[in-house]
């Protein structure tokens, strides 16, 4: 058996734990054990890769196929490159983060949660298209019970928005899954094979479009992006850490993974109509952040503008944007849990998250009123933080490339730095600074020891990618390679 299986074994048997213990107590060890063993095991797997890539150049490492419907060559066929390790370590450490975030909530919660991980760990590893599909779908069937039972204000209507328009694109990337299987040949369904055959120019033209619409609604590609926000705000704060830091990457993967490493020239056709959607999407994001008077609905259109920047950086096709981009994967994980995270532990003890009606928290919460203010300062793209290595390595790679479309989009695209930078210091300076708007906030307590280890684990990921990110550049080069090989890319 891979070690790539046990990321799919431990959340199952996670939960199968908790459907036969009882207590508090008994849940909170079951999810702290399993979400410990997941980022140790994650942490493991990085030191493997790199001792077996040294002496192993095949395109993916820790493989394992097995047959499960021959007609349709469907196989559990998984395997890793330097991207996927990287994602699966962010996904440990928003899962690890969003454990402690939940520290009072029921084991039915957990439950649903343990399903949620176990698609998101299970598409990260697949290297079959069913496969991924499958367990695209098993990370997202959860997200509409725990957003709809678990969540606050119009939760119903949020669950239901998100999972009519996330049917909608699966729907899509069903259709582009068996129009890629049928026309390279049907008889295969894996992923690194497929990349080694050539799909017909004219099938690229319409498999593309839907399976980068289909991926990047995920990843709230403007204008598919409508029912993001709503579902960030209804959802808990560790179920908006989950979809923020690991969900919305699945998309994003998707984008890199199959959208453009399989169909590379449609891709490179029709790279301007997705630039100038990612790129609104960017601007459109900032400036609705700057409108809102709710934290989570700040941060909700704040990931729009960061995952549209994702989107915008894998369409340059370019191996110094494409670079950023993963930086920015991981980047806007990190920040967008810790910000989720803190917002919630707020909200858990203000019981608002209006910034009209908070002030001064400051002085009562001074290490959750930092760990938000770093957070902010990440996302704006502060020196010495994740959001700024990623940022810049997109700009960079985008200004590289020597169309006037790219370019202008580039430096539109760069503008929304500017817009960050107003809706987060209005946020600080309103929540954490000036009078206070309500006394009773003056009895409020800051955060508890489970809130602190959630806090440094995201904070430490934030400090690492911005201080030496050089070091994940192998890790990520090695994905890339086989992508900007292909016809089209530079």
């Amino acid at each position: 058996m891979s070690i790539l299986s046990l990321f799919v074994l431990i959340p199952a048997a996670m939960l199968l734990c908790l459907f036969l213990c009882k207590g508090t107590k008994a849940i909170r060890a079951v999810m702290v054990a399993g979400a410990s063993a997941l980022l140790a095991l994650s942490l493991v797997l990085v030191g493997l890769f790199v001792k077996e890539r040294a002496v192993s150049d095949t395109a993916m490492l820790f493989t394992q196929d097995i047959v499960w419907y021959a007609p349709l060559n469907i196989h559990y066929a998984v395997g890793v490159d330097g991207i996927s390790v990287l994602m699966l370590v962010l996904s440990a450490a928003v899962t690890f983060g969003a454990v402690f975030s939940s520290w009072s909530m029921s084991r039915h919660y957990f439950m649903w949660f343990c399903l949620l991980i176990t698609g998101a760990f299970g598409f990260f590893i697949s290297t079959d298209l069913f496969t991924m599909f499958m367990f695209y779908e098993t990370a997202l069937i959860p997200m509409y019970l725990l957003v709809g039972v678990w969540g606050t204000g119009r939760k119903e209507y949020s669950a239901m928005k998100l999972a009519l328009m996330l049917m909608g694109a699966s729907a899509l990337l069903l259709i582009g899954i068996l129009g890629i299987y049928f026309t390279s040949g049907h008889t295969t369904m894996n992923i690194v094979e497929l990349a080694e055959q050539q799909i017909p120019l004219a099938h690229q033209r319409w498999i593309f479009p839907m399976m980068f619409i289909g991926f990047g609604t995920l990843c709230a590609l403007f204008p598919f992006h409508t029912w993001s926000p709503d579902g960030y705000a209804s959802a808990p704060a560790a179920v908006s850490m989950l979809h923020a830091g690991v969900l919305k990457k699945l998309g994003a993967y998707g984008c890199f993974r199959v959208a453009v490493s399989l169909m590379p020239q449609g891709a490179h056709e029709q790279a301007w109509i997705f630039l100038i959607l990612s790129g609104a999407g960017v601007v459109y994001g900032a400036l609705c952040a700057v409108r809102q008077t709710d934290l989570k609905y700040i941060n909700a259109y704040s990931s729009v503008s960061h995952c549209g920047l994702i989107l915008f950086a894998i369409m340059m096709l370019n191996g110094t944007a494409m670079r950023g981009a993963v930086l920015q994967m991981l980047s806007h994980g990190l920040t967008a849990a810790l910000f989720f995270a803190v917002i919630g532990m707020i909200y858990g003890r203000t019981h608002t998250r209006d910034l009209r009606e908070m002030g001064g928290l400051m002085r009562v919460m001074p290490f959750l009123s930092v760990s938000y203010i770093i957070a902010g300062l990440a996302s704006l793209g502060l020196p010495g933080l994740s959001g700024f290595a990623a940022e810049m390595t997109i700009f960079v790679g985008s200004f590289q490339h020597p169309e006037i479309l790219h370019r202008v989009l580039s430096v539109v695209a760069t503008g929304s730095i500017v817009i960050t930078a107003v809706y987060v210091l209005r946020a600080v300076g309103k929540v954490f600074y000036g009078p206070v708007q309500n006394e009773q906030h003056l009895q409020l307590t800051d955060a508890a020891w489970y809130d602190k280890i959630a806090i440094v684990v995201l904070m430490a990921g934030i400090g690492l990618i911005g201080l030496v990110p050089s070091s994940l550049y192998n890790l990520i080069e090695n994905g890339l390679g086989p992508i900007l090989r292909q016809p089209g890319a530079s």
